[in-house]
């Protein structure tokens, strides 16, 4: 079954997305999961905002979590509001050892209360990745990648960090890329897709998700549950 991921919840419906109004619309929608983004605050409390500084210009990372806009929600909240589905937490470099690594240190703590059936963790900075499978070695985790031809090989990278995905942008998803993900035991989530064409093409490519703007448009071109 390929599932539908609503990219940062349903965001067409409720832009600009990663709120809980989004999150509570991405089932209703026909998502299996939602993607949203996790950053910490100044405390360290993981919040989701895909952006490093507000739309005031402030830093995330400075700010409190008591004083950040309400609709930027701590990541227990958000989870709360997307109950029942799954979630591809993408885990945002801080471009800063000491706050990155509290934020790895956060989701290892919290992955003890996550279904790993229904979790992923992915980031653009793999060693994030690779640090919190150290140190949560259960809790699934992926590569975020563009062009995997401009990178460290991902499929490989993937699988010699014991990771589970590799999460690709969706102009450069081939079916042999597919393959080779799959010879290796991971799948491969296709990302921002919102073309029903381009959907199409890659369900025939064998993936395993579309992460997408528009969950309804996704589910009807995979199809009911």
């Amino acid at each position: 079954m390929v599932l539908v991921v609503a990219h940062r919840g349903a965001r067409e419906a409720h832009p600009p997305g990663n709120t809980l109004e989004a999150f509570r619309a991405a089932g209703p929608l026909g998502a299996d999961w939602v993607e949203l983004d996790v950053r910490p605050a100044a405390d360290g409390t993981l919040v989701v905002h895909h952006d490093p500084e507000l739309l005031d210009g402030r830093a995330v990372h400075a700010v409190a979590p008591s004083e950040l806009p309400p609709w930027v929600p701590r990541l227990e909240d958000a989870l709360e509001a997307c109950a029942g589905l799954g979630a591809n937490i993408e885990l945002k470099s801080e471009g800063d050892a000491a706050r990155d690594e509290c934020a790895v240190e956060s989701l290892a703590v919290l992955s003890s209360r996550l279904d790993p059936a229904t979790t992923l963790v992915t980031s653009f900075a793999w060693g994030l990745v690779d640090r919190l499978h150290e140190l949560a070695p259960d809790l699934p985790t992926g590569l975020l990648v563009v062009d995997p031809s401009s990178w460290l090989e991902p499929v490989a990278a993937a699988a010699a960090g014991g990771h589970r995905s590799v999460n690709v942008a969706q102009g450069y998803v081939e079916e042999d890329l597919v393959a080779r993900a799959h010879a290796e035991g991971l799948v491969v989530h296709a990302w921002t897709v919102n073309d029903p064409d381009r959907m199409e093409q890659l369900v025939a490519h064998g993936v395993d998700a579309l992460i997408t703007d528009v969950p309804d448009v996704a589910r009807a071109v995979v199809g009911p549950v």
